[in-house]
């Protein structure tokens, strides 16, 4: 059986790069593979902070 692959995507300031690492390791600690791309990931996360607008405009 193939592990499920996640594909996370961060926009924003230090505390978004800080909890996206956070939920990478507990997607890892839970089986989950990373991909660098989104095409063909079995999930999609873009994190972003929504109290900088630059950021929201990126996606």
């Amino acid at each position: 059986m193939s592990r499920k692959t996640v594909y996370l995507e961060t926009f924003g300031c230090q505390m978004n790069e800080l909890d996206s690492e956070l939920v990478a390791g507990q997607l890892r600690a839970l089986g989950y593979d990373f991909t660098s791309s989104p095409d063909g990931a079995d999930i999609v996360l873009y994190n972003t902070c929504s109290v900088r607008e630059q950021a929201e405009q990126k996606v």
